[in-house]
Order: C-alpha cells, then sequence, then structure tokens
C-alpha cells in the first residue's frame, strides 16, 4: 500500500502566497484550480471582513514533477482567504456540507479607486461574487499533501 506524500518528498515547505494585485492573483487562480471543498467549508464574517475557504487543492505547482518521477499526483488542505470583504453574493452554490463544489476559477473585475469584484467561479455554474476594497487573498497549506485518490490529474475537455 503507497503511503501519503510528505513535504519532504516534494518542495521543503508548506505554499503559503499572498496575492495583492492581478498578476498574483492570475498565479493565484492557477494554484487553486480544480480545488474541492463543500459548501459548509465556506465561512463569511461580515464583522472581520473576511471570506474563508477551506479547500482541497490539487498541488498542480508538483504535477509535472510528479509525472516525470512516475510517483502519484497529489492534493492538499489549504486555507483560501479573502481580505477587505465588503460584500459577498452566492449564485447556485450550496452551502451545506453534502454540497461537493469545485473551484475553477478566481477572476477580477476591476472597479473605482482600488475597488473590484472577485468572481469565484464553480464547475456546474456556481459562482460566488464578492466586492472587495482591494485585492487581499491568502493561500496556506495547512496539511501534508496526500496522494489524489483519483491518481488522475484534473482535465478539462475543450
Amino acid at each position: 500500500m503507497p503511503q501519503d506524500a510528505r513535504f519532504a518528498d516534494a518542495d521543503p515547505r508548506p505554499l503559503a502566497l499572498r496575492a495583492e494585485d492581478e498578476v498574483d492573483l492570475r498565479i493565484l487562480s492557477t494554484l487553486v484550480q480544480d480545488a474541492v471543498l463543500t459548501g459548509a467549508d465556506i465561512t463569511h464574517d461580515a464583522r472581520a471582513r473576511r471570506l474563508a475557504l477551506l479547500v482541497t487543492r490539487f498541488r498542480w505547482e508538483d504535477a509535472g514533477e510528479a509525472q516525470a518521477q512516475g510517483r502519484e499526483f497529489e492534493r492538499v488542505r489549504s486555507v483560501l482567504v479573502i481580505g477587505d470583504v465588503m460584500r459577498v453574493v452566492s449564485d447556485g452554490v450550496g452551502r451545506d456540507a453534502d454540497t461537493v463544489l469545485s473551484l475553477l476559477a478566481i477572476r477580477w473585475q476591476g472597479g473605482e479607486d482600488g475597488t473590484g469584484r472577485l468572481s469565484l467561479d464553480f464547475a456546474g455554474d456556481g459562482t460566488i461574487l464578492v466586492d472587495v476594497e482591494c485585492i487581499n487573498l491568502d493561500l496556506h497549506d495547512v496539511t501534508r499533501p496526500h496522494r489524489a485518490v483519483s491518481g488522475k490529474a484534473p482535465a478539462h475537455p475543450d
């Protein structure tokens, strides 16, 4: 039986990134593409002006190396925190523990004076729109990587 991967097997440290502009956001969006979570893993704290998602993300940053070495693909539990949130609107996204969501992308639509809207797009046409004062997202791995249950890299047919 194969063992779970260890941080020592790939990168020396868990991922910890901050996005503060559109370039950062594109990188972060790529790293969380195909992350899965349940509706219950989404928390909006209006008082703290924060939206947090506990996701199980595919380790895209390790996929090429894993394939080259013939080892299994990995996933890792991560926390995605969006700060400076003014408003959150959900459309087609169930918020219960039985609803499994797959995050496809995070997009930015700029407004006036640095404000704007983040669009968290999920498979099946679900979307969470987040009005923010600025781009302020943090992504932190919070567990050790583990073998991707499917054994495959996510694919998106054209």
